[in-house]
């Protein structure tokens, strides 16, 4: 950070101010006005809280290996010569000319990061490559995609406007680790805004070109960025769609043919929506996964993250499909529920501790509450959803990952869906008419 962040950032800051207070009355009713603001101004925070501990904790990092090793040598292009830059900004295939700026570039060759990073040198047109600046920027993605991913379920069960405000906005580990220049911030607002995008179309049917935009531009950036992400999330959506047309039909006889067939439907199209979003990348090709996440979570564990001191082990891990469904169950678990408080080495894990604590407590509650209508409450197909979606991606980052450090900021996209499931599960009783008569509110 420098002197520009103390010019630029207040004013960028007082700007979007501004601009969301008159757009406020557009995107709120009387009970979401109250959590427009204080989930900005969270968001805001977090991003430059990360900056902050980044610069001055981790005295660098990821989020400045994206800014200032990254997009501001793409601002610098544009400054020396325009042409330059939008070389740079369109991509990294054509280095003709521009090799003084791309060598200096940390991650110019990794075509995840370089994507985001040509995002970021976008965003610093607008802020003078300021990085507390561009990262709120980036925090206003955030927030956008959320709002959209809280509105989802805010449209379906207005009364419980609370708890899924605190799902989708003020989640420590959320609103710190997805609102900065990182991967996670473009990933997770997409799936906020995707989601969003699948509920308008397929569960409203409303066919709006603007809806069918969102949901291809979000697909295709967590394609670009996080491309794994995908594999839990669409057959998750698919599930989704099938469960909500599913329980609109009335006979109990139809209904009981189709489960076969609905089961094999939703297999089979999970199977081949995984593989045609790994096909083009032999890491998350659906034969050499497994590979994938042996490698991944030693080289975190043992290589990039050894001096890290907040390691974990699940056990063996020998690349095969077999040794990672030993491991689920501890997979699934450390990602929910850990690091236990007596896991705990440094101030960062004791806030990441006491948040898993309190989803674990959350939990706990559910089942104990709800036992006796537990099974009527999870054919909800929200909850399916959710449920389907988080721990499928609980245990995918879990079982590679083996850093509680890195583990806090991968395992942020699942957060708010498992929250909502357990917001749902506590709202659900016998006259829940939410899960046999589903309408949905304009």
């Amino acid at each position: 950070m420098e002197l520009r962040d103390l010019i630029v950032t207040p004013l960028l800051i007082i700007l979007v101010y501004v601009v969301a207070y008159q757009l406020r009355p557009l995107c709120t009713d009387s009970n979401t006005r109250k959590y427009f603001f204080p989930a900005l101004s969270f968001k805001i925070l977090g991003a430059l809280a990360l900056g902050f501990i980044y610069q001055f904790y981790y005295d660098g990092g990821d989020t400045f290996s994206y800014h200032t090793h990254g997009s501001r040598h793409i601002w610098q292009a544009f400054v020396d010569s325009p042409l330059s830059g939008l070389k740079l900004l369109m991509g990294n295939e054509n280095q003709v000319g521009v090799y003084q700026y791309s060598s200096r570039i940390y991650f110019f060759h990794d075509d995840q990061s370089y994507f985001l990073i040509r995002i970021a040198a976008f965003l610093d047109l607008l802020t003078f490559s300021t990085y507390s600046g561009t990262a709120v920027l980036f925090a206003l993605l955030s927030f956008i995609g959320m709002w959209l991913f809280f509105l989802t379920f805010y449209k379906q069960y207005p009364h419980l406007h609370f708890g899924l405000a605190i799902a989708a906005f003020f989640l420590p580990s959320v609103f710190f680790w997805g609102s900065g220049i990182l991967k996670d911030t473009l990933t997770i607002s997409c799936l906020g805004a995707a989601t969003y995008g699948f509920f308008q179309i397929f569960i409203k049917r409303n066919l709006n070109m603007l809806w069918i935009l969102i949901l291809l531009c979000s697909l295709f950036i967590i394609f670009s960025i996080k491309k794994f992400i995908l594999q839990a999330y669409l057959p998750a959506v698919i599930t989704w769609i099938v469960a909500y047309n599913f329980q609109h039909i009335k006979s109990l006889v139809v209904k009981s043919a189709l489960v076969p067939v609905v089961i094999l439907l939703i297999v089979i199209s999970a199977y081949f929506a995984a593989l045609k979003i790994g096909e083009d990348d032999e890491r998350y090709s659906i034969d050499r996964i497994a590979k994938t996440a042996r490698v991944t979570a030693y080289d975190i564990r043992y290589w990039s993250g050894r001096y890290a001191g907040s390691g974990y082990a699940l056990g063996e891990l020998d690349g095969t499909f077999e040794s990672m469904i030993r491991l689920a169950p501890q997979a699934v678990n450390v990602s929910l529920f850990r690091p236990y408080l007596w896991e705990v080495k440094n101030p960062l894990m004791l806030l990441s501790a006491i948040e898993s604590l309190g989803l674990l407590i959350l939990t706990l509650f559910t089942i104990a509450k709800k036992r006796s209508l537990l099974m009527k409450a999870l054919l909800n197909f929200n909850v399916i959803f959710c449920l389907i979606f988080s721990i499928s991606f609980a245990f995918a980052v879990g079982v590679s990952t083996f850093n509680f450090g890195t583990l806090a900021r991968y395992k942020i996209p699942m957060l708010p869906f498992f929250l909502v499931a357990l917001v749902l599960l506590l709202d659900y009783s016998n006259s829940d008419r939410n899960l046999s008569e589903f309408e949905t509110t304009e």
